[in-house]
């Protein structure tokens, strides 16, 4: 594939595969394959964090033929043990992207979990006590992260994997008391710092809207299944890049 050519992508986030599922995605994994040349996973792949959640989605990925890339979400981190959940999905052929980036057959992959924050005037500042600062200091070390992985990029086209939003448009729906705890503007504005970057992907807001853009005009899509799936009649988005 030249760096002409276009790469369909696969996205869907919020697995939320549990200890008594029986290869929950093992079709859509399949399915995914043959529509799309690569699957991007935008977090909350276990319930829990599970080692056990995380052996069955192993099972399911490894029945895709096509490159798996993704993030983890707030809820592959529930039991404290988000590298062993990585370990795990990434034996099963996953790439995690997190601390690098990838290039497929000419699109560059970036990706963070990202974090909680806010937007615009109800952004959290780094004022007061001192667990409101490390939550600010979380969220700016996340941006951060998604920032290096897009610099280090030398791709035309990029697309920038999360799993909270990074921008308010798509969430729409849940209720604007949680806004701050599902996204943070700081990912958006290190996604505004490139030309590359034509496609963002998150998940977490089960209840959100499909489609917003950042500041610049960058598409960003929530592709949590249970937004994907009554506009499409299918858990999963696709993309053209």
């Amino acid at each position: 594939m030249s760096t002409t050519d276009t790469l369909t992508i696969a996205a869907i986030g919020d697995l939320h595969v549990t200890e008594a599922a029986t290869r929950p995605y093992s079709d859509l994994f399949k399915e995914m394959s043959d529509q799309a040349d690569v699957i991007v996973l935008a977090g909350d792949l276990t319930n829990f964090g599970k080692t056990k959640e995380a052996e069955i989605l192993a099972e399911d990925i490894r029945c895709a033929t096509k490159p798996v890339i993704g993030v983890l979400g707030n809820h592959d981190h529930e039991c404290g043990q988000p590298e062993t959940v990585a370990h795990i999905l990434h034996q099963a052929g996953m790439t995690i992207l997190d601390e690098q980036a990838v290039e497929l057959e000419g699109v560059g992959f970036a990706g963070v979990k990202g974090f909680l924050g806010g937007f615009g005037r109800g952004e959290l500042a780094p004022f007061g006590e001192g667990p409101l600062k490390a939550i600010v200091e979380e969220a700016n070390n996340e941006a951060r992260k998604l920032e290096n992985g897009l610099r280090s990029l030398r791709t035309e086209r990029s697309v920038a994997v999360l799993h909270y939003s990074p921008i308010p448009q798509t969430l729409e729906g849940e209720p604007i008391e949680i806004f701050p705890w599902l996204g943070s503007a700081r990912l958006a504005d290190a996604i505004d710092r490139f030309d590359h970057v034509k496609l963002v992907v998150h998940g977490h807001a089960h209840h959100g809207a499909y489609e917003g853009r950042t500041m610049r005009g960058t598409p960003v899509y929530n592709v949590a299944q249970f937004v994907v799936r009554p506009k499409f009649d299918r858990p999963y988005a696709l993309f053209t890049v």
